[in-house]
């Protein structure tokens, strides 16, 4: 699912506490599952309203992987451009998720 992405990023730190949390029963497990449900719906909700900026990037195609829904690119050479800003880098892996679920947006 992908919203599970950014779970391992500073956003997602709701988990090592609800982790912390539920062993202890300070709070249920049941909880625990409705809290970072509610979460993940106002992340999605939060990125499609309030995210207008485009960033665009380009580079040399090193590998690409197809599995479970998931593409995985990895590029080398790769230039990250905004409106402003201009980023090099020398490789970068981009994970793009096929997310299927009931009031997504993206369809095949």
């Amino acid at each position: 699912i992908a919203h599970q992405l950014y779970r391992n990023t500073t956003l997602g730190v709701l988990i090592g506490t609800l982790d912390e949390l539920t062993p202890s029963q300070q709070i249920t497990l049941q909880l625990a599952l409705q809290v970072l449900l509610q979460f993940d719906e106002a992340i999605n909700s939060a990125y499609a309203q309030k995210v207008r900026n485009r960033v665009y990037f380009r580079g040399s195609l090193n590998t690409s992987r197809f599995c479970n829904n998931v593409w995985t690119f990895v590029l080398d050479a790769v230039e990250f451009r905004e409106v402003t800003e201009l980023l090099k880098v020398d490789k970068a892996k981009t994970v793009a998720c096929d997310d299927n679920s009931p009031g997504s947006s993206i369809t095949e």
